[in-house]
């Protein structure tokens, strides 16, 4: 399953920026026009905070994080893109692909880290930590700007749990991950960023792999968007550029 959400800050032209998953699959991530780095520390203390930790997570950097650099060669003058991830989140490519607007590029696999990365060593930390073996929906980005930061509410998904009611919950049904797949990601992304007056959580589900929750669900179709919170559920089914029908079914004006 893949989480997507948004703080409506733009991407600028050049960039580092580093991601942050949990073994549970939620991502924390920074953009830093300023190319400074040493990011890795403020998102572990930030899930420290968000997630209630008894200390911030270092141990998870060297085996969840991927990392771009967006620069400018100074021989062609041309913007040119380099994206690696570690084996254990590279899977994560399509969230990566749109929090960071690489497009069609590929990230590449970085090299393991024998000695910092054994999983029987991770899963010491795992009675310590148990939140962040959770899932939790939750991809949040750090602003820069913030000096001492307010981090959002996340939006919580699981049974018999109150959701933040300033927000939305969607979910996208797909059948595998293909280039139409990321085409509609981030068509969506982009109008929900421009119709929205509140954070949201996109998750898209794969029923190939995932067929039990389209059956919970009640999807026979693909793709189809389900809007969760708030209520009423509603749901589009095909027909995902027609904007006038996405609005309608999210309550939302297009600016």
């Amino acid at each position: 399953m893949i989480k997507l959400t948004t703080d409506k800050l733009s991407r600028p032209q050049l960039f580092k920026g580093i991601a942050l998953f949990t073994p549970g699959g939620d991502l924390i991530y920074c953009i830093d026009p300023s190319k400074q780095g040493r990011w890795h520390l403020h998102l572990c203390a930030a899930l420290q905070e968000m997630l209630d930790l008894p200390e911030p997570p270092h141990f998870l950097v060297p085996c969840y994080t991927a990392t771009i650099d967006h620069w400018l060669n100074p021989r062609t003058q041309q913007v040119q893109t380099f994206a690696e991830a570690y084996p254990a989140v590279i899977r994560h490519q399509t969230v990566l692909k749109a929090i960071f607007g690489t497009g069609e590029l590929v990230w590449q696999t970085a090299p393991w880290q024998e000695g910092l990365c054994d999983r029987i060593v991770l899963a010491t930390y795992r009675s310590s930590f148990p939140q962040l073996w959770e899932d939790h929906d939750l991809i949040v980005r750090l602003d820069l700007a913030e000096v001492t930061p307010q981090y959002p509410q996340r939006v919580i998904t699981a049974p018999q749990t109150t959701l933040n009611t300033q927000g939305y919950v969607l979910r996208l049904f797909v059948a595998g991950h293909s280039g139409a797949t990321e085409r509609i990601l981030e068509n969506l992304h982009e109008l929900l960023e421009r119709s929205l007056g509140y954070p949201y959580t996109l998750k898209v589900i794969d029923v190939l792999t995932h067929p039990e929750q389209a059956e919970i669900n009640q999807v026979s179709a693909t793709p189809t968007l389900v809007k969760v919170w708030p209520q009423p559920i509603r749901r589009i089914v095909g027909d995902l550029d027609n904007v006038d029908k996405l609005l309608q079914m999210l309550g939302a004006k297009e600016k």
